[in-house]
């Protein structure tokens, strides 16, 4: 039987590692065709030759910079001219940077907005003059639900995922007569994620003067279902999007919160 996304190709921006990473292998697992896209080109070119060694999938990595728009138009234009087509967009690549309002300093809070919400207008862009062509393909944005609601001392951010949602509703208009889908994902905190266990956990647990397992347990108190959110939570949404069973869904913004979020 064929798998849902058998010989999709799919760009997965920030490819190379955590989120984006997860998502290329799932895709993979499902029946797509990889293209590994990320800064770190390391780590781009480990993931593409795990996905062919382990799966009989084609996966290839590239180097891209997502805030220039000749990085990202040469990126799209590797997919077809190895596979093609292009049926799958996931704009997965983004940076967090966290500051009080009075304390952030412009040039951090633009880097956020030029990575999160810029990038992710070029790669749709980019990804559309194909799909427009073909009459058909998928673009998903990875947002946050800090695009759904405010988030503490995290301005930039929230602003760029915002901004996102509505980057993707537009998008969705625009592109829906040519048989184009356009959702996001907004998933909850991945608490087992390297930024959480590497990081933010050693932060927090600093500045409130309290244990990592914790600060940990303050955001799992948070979900009314008790536990953060995983990378195969968001994956199997990715996979739904992507797929012929959401062909009547553009414009979305799904939450994967465990009902953290419910607008």
């Amino acid at each position: 039987m064929d798998k849902p996304l058998q010989d999709r190709v799919a760009i997965v921006t920030g490819g190379a590692q955590g989120l984006g990473e997860a998502i290329c292998y799932r895709l993979a697992r499902e029946g797509a065709h990889a293209i590994v896209a990320d800064l770190n080109m390391e780590g781009a070119e480990r993931v593409a030759a795990e996905i062919v060694a382990q799966t009989d999938r084609r996966a290839i990595p590239v180097r891209v910079d997502v805030t220039d728009e000749a990085q990202v138009a040469a990126m799209v234009d590797r997919a077809v001219q190895e596979f093609g087509r292009l049926d799958i967009l996931v704009a997965n690549a983004g940076i967090l940077i966290a500051e009080a309002v009075d304390e952030f300093a412009a040039e951090k809070w633009r880097a956020v907005i030029e990575v999160n919400l810029v990038g992710y207008f070029l790669c749709a862009k980019h990804a559309a003059r194909v799909m427009k062509a073909q009459r058909s393909g998928v673009i998903i944005q990875i947002n946050s639900k800090s695009g759904k609601k405010g988030s503490y001392k995290n301005s930039a951010y929230a602003a760029s995922k915002f901004g996102g949602i509505g980057l993707t509703q537009s998008i969705a208009l625009e592109l829906a007569e040519y048989g184009v889908r356009v959702n996001a994902i907004c998933p909850g905190n991945l608490l087992d994620s390297p930024l959480w266990v590497d990081s933010l956990y050693k932060q927090y647990a600093q500045k409130w003067g309290i244990s990592e397992e914790q600060v940990r347990q303050r955001y799992v108190d948070q979900v009314p279902m008790k536990r953060g959110c995983t990378y195969e939570d968001v994956c199997n949404v990715v996979v739904f999007l992507a797929s012929d069973q959401a062909s009547y869904m553009t414009g979305q913004a799904i939450n994967v919160t465990g009902g953290q979020e419910m607008r």
